[in-house]
């Protein structure tokens, strides 16, 4: 059964209201369009219902602004009414494009700009809604989720902060770390992985895929990533491999130990088309060093799979990498921001996340479980299924 045709047993927790920061608008507009379809389609028995008041509407979106004074100072401001809604807030804290002045000069929003305006949007609605709930793709601060040392835990105070502040759920996708929800132990924290679009982008675009171990790997270019690559592994019937980086310890370079090595454990590669899968691409040397050694023991083609498309350096690397024959295809989401000329590399794949983001948004603001959501193993085997058959996908 289509979501979209799903016959929901539990009233909504209040009228829907979607905020599309600034920095999530275009995925905010699409995820829009999805609800306001499904719901004008929906065939409801008490559609009179003083439950159901607007609950078929053109449009979710409620209009929020964060504008900015003259010395880089902002504020919220709500532009219309969120008393006794069910409000869900997107943004995307990695959204670099965006830019704003101080005293004159140009300055781009960074992660700490995008969070703050959350805060505002969220001191704007004033505790007036029913229930908030932010859906942030990439966790702000994710990477600096444990204290290994006299280090800062930005990550946890976030979401303290967040929640102080009368957040009730926060939803994201495939974080660092998923054990910092630890932080917020009484509150709603799902870490949602894109598994089934990966797999839907990469059929869709190549048609001579051999699905079985003996044709096909995936490999976690780190023991952090073991957890994903083995569930990949697992639903698409695979062997699996796992790189280890051998780093230097006695010193550090932007932050981190700099790597020594990649090590190698798991089968022979050879002759096999090889998906690399990890949660992001930041500079990319990591996934480009990990290609060059699968193609040193004979890989076949080598898929590079990320929820979140950084480039934190640019994309000259992966052009050489494409060229060179190390890499085949890298596929990411547009979870969070993407230069345009991504789109135009022959190595790309997109895979679009605003019909998922719209069914989560459907599903939890008719208070349902979304377990089913979270977990896409019969999806993905019926999407294999039909590969295999020779339908398209």
């Amino acid at each position: 059964m289509l979501h979209e045709e799903r016959p929901f047993e539990t009233i909504p927790v209040g009228s829907l209201g979607l905020i599309a920061l600034q920095s999530c608008k275009e995925m905010g507009d699409l995820v829009d369009q999805y609800l306001a379809e499904w719901r004008h389609n929906r065939n409801l028995t008490k559609k009179d219902s003083v439950v159901f008041t607007n609950y078929q509407k053109d449009s979710y979106l409620l209009h929020a602004e964060t504008p900015r004074f003259g010395s880089g100072e902002a504020k919220g401001m709500l532009f219309e009414s969120a008393r006794g809604y069910d409000v869900f807030i997107l943004l995307d804290v990695t959204n670099y494009s965006l830019t704003y002045k101080v005293c004159g000069h140009i300055n781009r929003m960074s992660p700490d700009d995008h969070f703050q305006d959350l805060k505002r949007v969220i001191a704007a609605i004033g505790g007036k809604a029913r229930r908030i709930t932010v859906i942030m793709p990439f966790l702000y601060e994710s990477r600096q989720h444990r204290r290994t040392k006299r280090e800062s835990l930005d990550c946890a105070i976030a979401l303290q902060e967040l929640t102080a502040m009368g957040v009730d759920n926060i939803v994201t996708f495939d974080a660092h770390d998923p054990r910092v929800q630890n932080a917020i132990p009484l509150k709603g924290f799902d870490t949602v992985q894109p598994a089934y679009q990966f797999i839907k982008g990469i059929l869709s675009n190549v048609d001579d895929l051999q699905i079985d171990n003996k044709h096909m790997m995936v490999i976690s270019p780190d023991e952090g990533g073991t957890n994903r690559a083995v569930y990949l592994a697992s639903v698409l019937g695979l062997d699996m491999g796992m790189f280890y980086k051998r780093r230097d310890y006695s010193r550090i370079v932007d932050g981190r130990n700099p790597i020594v090595a990649h090590e190698f454990l798991g089968a022979s590669v050879e002759d096999k088309d090889v998906i690399i899968i990890d949660d992001m691409i930041s500079s990319g040397d990591s996934m480009i060093d990990v290609a060059t050694e699968l193609k040193k023991r004979k890989a076949k083609r080598i898929f590079v799979v990320s929820t979140f498309g950084l480039f934190t350096n640019g994309l000259a690397k992966f052009d050489k990498a494409y060229e060179e024959g190390l890499i085949y295809r890298v596929v990411t989401t547009n979870l969070t921001y993407q230069p345009p000329e991504l789109y135009e590399k022959p190595y790309y794949i997109p895979c679009d996340m605003s019909k998922y983001i719209a069914y989560i948004i459907d599903t939890l603001n008719h208070d349902a479980s979304i377990s089913d959501l979270l977990n896409p193993y019969e999806r993905i085997t019926s999407l294999v299924k039909e590969y295999n058959a020779g339908k398209s996908v």
